[in-house]
């Protein structure tokens, strides 16, 4: 089998689309011999944040030495991303091997009516690959929700870590913040600890009453005290104790994904239950990294890259342009999927950008070029639908060079995984 072929299997699952519940997965991991019970778990949910909550924990795991496993989704531009060891994606080798070995109980299964998502077998390659590399913790995100996402298959892990959450997903998780924050606490689990970031006053009460009906201890984010040292569009400076850290991740919703990180990582030191340095600390937060979470890709002209795709993102987003690059004119490449509260986001962003170029994605759930353009209409000063991307990108960049404007791409991380090669290779 070839990569190309292990790919090509599991995207073929893509039809089946997402399907809440856990009794297909634990079915398959059954006959994997349930390879999820041999590893111990970081599990991470929440609607914005968890993705470079998930990065800093991994990074300073790391740093300390244990064989720490990482699962993220969805990926940017390789979808090895989504199974990492020691911040390394996997190799071709280890998907092809994880595929060649379990693929065939799928094949099994469906002739017994139980058809496997993509997401579900994903899930499933992940707890083989790690299992069999013997590592010794994974931090694990959730996909969607927490209570019937499949992550949700495993033992009470270590700790569980709720980032902030707010309204996506409607269709699956629930109308109302506290409808969501349920399914989200799903994964706390008695036997454990869990950690919240700050959230809203409902939020945050669901969170604490779920976590006192289950008798778990909650540790909340505030309890992490640092002090703000210095900020620019590429990085922040702060000080946790006696420790000076540096986090290449920008941006102030950055600044509470980090003390939400550090509350988990304190908590498991002081629980004995890890062994966690101050200077794998300093050194894991220095070397965390997430693309297309305000990623910088060019200086001159700047070009900034954000896959915020709901109203929490695009509000990070919108309070991070206005205090780095406040008295730069700025256009703005966007594209959205017609499941996300694209009106709300945009209203948000209302008069941000001299120009704003809607695109359509690459997926069968994104808005046209024209549809999103017919929204933004009247929020923005000029509106550009284009059909091909890399047309948008191209003439964008020329006219923030030619104008001394600052280009911002935003709206789904789908966009960012399709424009990012490509972007790249043209600052450079």
């Amino acid at each position: 089998m070839t990569y190309e072929n292990a790919l090509n299997k599991i995207h073929s699952l893509l039809s089946f689309g997402s399907r809440p519940g856990l009794d297909r997965i634990k079915r398959l991991l059954e006959l994997m011999g349930n390879p999820q019970d041999n590893l111990k778990f970081i599990h991470v949910a929440g609607t914005n944040g968890k993705g470079s909550v998930c990065q800093m924990i991994s990074s300073v795991l790391t740093e300390q030495g244990y064989k720490t496993g990482l699962f993220i989704s969805p990926y940017i531009t390789d979808f090895r991303e989504r199974i990492q060891i020691n911040g390394k994606m996997i190799s071709e080798e280890m998907l092809i091997d994880a595929v060649e070995n379990t693929f065939p109980l799928l094949e099994e299964l469906s002739k017994q009516d139980c058809i496997i998502t993509e997401f579900e077998y994903v899930m499933a390659l992940e707890f083989y690959i790690h299992n069999k590399e013997k590592c010794d913790v994974v931090v694990l995100e959730t996909g969607l929700g927490g209570l019937l996402d499949c992550t949700n298959v495993i033992k009470p892990p270590l700790c569980s870590v709720i980032t902030t959450i707010g309204i996506d997903h409607t269709a699956v998780l629930g109308n109302t913040l506290e409808e969501i924050t349920l399914q989200k606490c799903g994964i706390i689990k008695s036997g454990s600890f869990a950690v919240t970031s700050a959230q809203a006053p409902s939020v945050a009460a669901v969170i604490e009453e779920n976590a006192r009906e289950k008798s778990v201890p909650l540790y909340k984010s505030e309890s992490s005290q640092i002090t703000l040292l210095s900020t620019d569009i590429e990085k922040t400076v702060f000080k946790y104790g006696n420790t000076e850290i540096t986090l290449n991740l920008t941006g102030f919703h950055q600044i509470e994904n980090a003390k939400t990180a550090l509350t988990a990582l304190e908590s498991l030191r002081c629980k004995g239950l890890l062994d966690i340095s101050d200077e794998s600390i300093k050194n894991g937060f220095k070397s965390a990294v997430n693309p297309a979470r305000l990623e910088v890709i060019s200086k001159e002209p700047l070009v900034i890259l954000d896959g915020a795709h709901n109203p929490n993102g695009i509000n990070a987003l919108k309070k991070s342009l206005d205090y780095y690059i406040k008295d730069s004119k700025k256009i703005c490449i966007m594209g959205m999927l017609k499941d996300k509260d694209s009106l709300s986001s945009i209203k948000l962003l209302e008069n941000t950008f001299e120009e704003i170029i809607t695109v359509p994605i690459n997926n069968p759930r994104s808005l046209t070029e024209t549809e999103l353009s017919e929204k933004c209409k009247g929020h923005f000063k000029k509106v550009s639908p284009v059909k091909d991307i890399y047309s948008a990108f191209d003439y964008a960049f020329e006219k923030a060079k030619k104008e001394n404007l600052s280009l911002i791409i935003c709206g789904s991380l789908y966009l960012a995984g399709e424009i990012r090669p490509y972007a790249l290779k043209k600052v450079k």
